[in-house]
């Protein structure tokens, strides 16, 4: 499995996420938003699903793609615990400023 954090660094794989965040998709669908090949979706494709970012469902002949929204979570907590932590100690320090002040 290839780290979620790497395959997120290509600024197309970011728009491939947004896209599959409103709607399951084909490839040829997310295709049609770029200006590069349907073999170079692929590609992204493969890194984001080896990545654990997306899901693949096979339907007949088609192969449709889905963000897969507990990994986004466990990445979105990671941030969010670093926000978390550094707006308690902003609102530590101002406080403590306040107290000085007085």
């Amino acid at each position: 499995m290839e780290s979620p954090w790497k395959a997120i660094s290509d600024s197309s794989r970011r728009k491939i996420l947004l896209l599959l965040k409103e709607r399951d998709m084909t490839p040829t669908e997310i295709s049609k938003h770029f200006q590069f090949s349907l073999p170079a979706v692929s590609i992204h494709l493969r890194i984001l699903k080896n990545s654990d970012l997306i899901l693949e469902q096979k339907v007949g002949k088609n192969r449709i793609y889905s963000l897969n929204k507990e990994k986004a979570l466990e990445m979105m907590n990671f941030f969010a615990g670093m926000w978390d932590y550094n707006l308690k100690s902003l609102k530590e320090f101002l406080e403590n400023q306040k107290v000085v002040k007085r």
